[in-house]
């Protein structure tokens, strides 16, 4: 859950790419926002709407990461199991999509140094995007509500192509869309589905400790390092320039 993890080095100690930094992808859920209150306030009240019991936020939280989808089933399997009838996750989606679009936004909150390490990195003259397994209805609206729709030149969500992270086609899109190679484009998320998706792709990728991670720490997770946010990254980035 959000607050837990590895303790992050020193960003004087970062192991900072070879190549010239052009881009950066960033991922949206447990990196630049903890969107968990809402992400189970609408799963709360879409298993009240079929009869189950709610789920703390923490349970919650660790079933965020590979989409929507997967976060419905694991409620339903969680509050006593049919995740596996197409009809009743049929329902259970379309009524999970119904309340958090009403509720998107409203309780999340921006992670320390997140506002102040977008700005630096775009002060680099850094282009970035925001690559999400989120679906894309969900995220223009949460980035502008927090400031930072203009600061992503684009997003990719979960749903824009027909893969998602921990596959690394999202990220290979969004470098196709820059225009340069993978090994010039730093990833940065808060797990071990985003780090597999960068290494896939040949990109550098770096970690936040606070994340969702399913629950678990990133300190053992396959990564070029662990920064405690992303205003740490711009700034150890900054002066390796």
């Amino acid at each position: 859950m959000a607050g837990e993890g590895a303790t992050a080095k020193p960003d004087a100690a970062l192991r900072l790419p070879a190549a010239p930094v052009h881009a950066v992808c960033i991922d949206l859920d447990g990196t630049l926002l903890d969107t968990v209150p809402d992400l189970a306030a609408a799963a709360n009240a879409m298993l009240v709407e079929i009869g189950r019991p709610i789920l703390p936020q923490e349970q919650v939280a660790r079933f965020v990461g590979k989409g929507s989808d997967v976060l419905i089933r694991r409620c339903l399997d969680a509050t006593g199991g049919g995740a596996d009838h197409a009809s009743l996750l049929a329902d259970a989606r379309t009524r999970w999509y119904a309340h958090y679009q009403r509720l998107n936004g409203r309780h999340a909150r921006l992670f320390p140094g997140v506002a102040e390490g977008v700005a630096d990195l775009r002060d680099q003259r850094l282009a970035l995007a925001c690559i999400t397994n989120k679906p894309g209805l969900f995220v223009p609206p949460l980035l502008e509500r927090f400031g930072l729709g203009a600061a992503f030149a684009f997003w990719i969500a979960g749903d824009t192509l027909s893969v998602r992270k921990p596959d690394p086609g999202q990220l290979l899109e969004a470098c196709r869309r820059f225009g340069v190679a993978p090994r010039s484009v730093v990833a940065i998320g808060d797990s071990a589905n985003d780090a597999a998706a960068a290494r896939a792709a040949g990109m550098p990728v770096y970690l936040v400790p606070y994340g969702y991670n399913e629950g678990a720490p990133v300190g053992s997770v396959d990564c070029d390092g662990i920064v405690d946010s992303l205003a740490v990254f711009a700034r150890a980035l900054r002066r390796s320039g």
